[in-house]
C-alpha cells in the first residue's frame, strides 16, 4: 500500500503536465488555424471583393488560378462552415476520391468531402476559438 501512495503524487504531477502540454498545443493549433483562415479570407477579399465566403467562392471558381490556391479556398470554406458555400462545393465534388491526389494538379476531392461535411454541420472543435465576424 505504501508503494502505491509513493507513486500517486508523481503520477498526478505527470498527468497534470501532460494535460497542460495538450492544452498548450491545442491553443497553438486553434490560433494558427484561425490566423490562416483570416489571412486567406483577407487575400481573397482583396482580389475578388465581397464577403469572405463570396470571395473564396470566386477564387474557387476562377479557372485561371492554380489548383493549390483553389484547394486552399476549399479548406477555408470548410473551416468557415458557411452554408452558402455548399452548392459550389457540391458542384466540384465527384465523390471519386483517389488514394493519392496532388494538391497542385487537381481539385482535391478529399478536401471537398471534408469541407462539405463541415458545412453540413460537422464538428470543428477549433472554430469556436476564432470563428467570429469573418463574413
Amino acid at each position: 500500500m505504501k508503494v502505491i501512495k509513493n507513486f500517486k503524487k508523481p503520477i498526478l504531477f505527470i498527468g497534470a503536465i501532460g494535460f497542460s502540454i495538450f492544452i498548450l498545443f491545442f491553443t497553438i493549433t486553434c490560433t494558427w488555424i484561425g490566423f490562416d483562415v483570416k489571412s486567406k479570407c483577407y487575400d481573397a477579399q482583396k482580389e475578388y471583393g465581397g464577403s469572405c465566403t463570396e470571395s473564396l467562392i470566386s477564387l474557387l471558381e476562377d479557372e485561371n488560378r492554380g489548383f493549390q490556391a483553389r484547394n486552399s479556398a476549399i479548406w477555408v470554406l470548410g473551416q468557415l462552415g458557411s452554408s452558402s458555400a455548399l452548392p459550389v462545393l457540391e458542384k466540384f465534388y465527384t465523390g471519386n476520391i483517389p488514394y493519392r491526389e496532388p494538391l497542385n494538379k487537381t481539385i482535391s476531392q478529399y478536401e471537398l468531402k471534408k469541407a462539405i461535411n463541415l458545412v453540413n454541420g460537422g464538428k470543428n472543435l477549433t472554430a469556436i476559438f476564432w470563428r467570429y465576424n469573418l463574413d
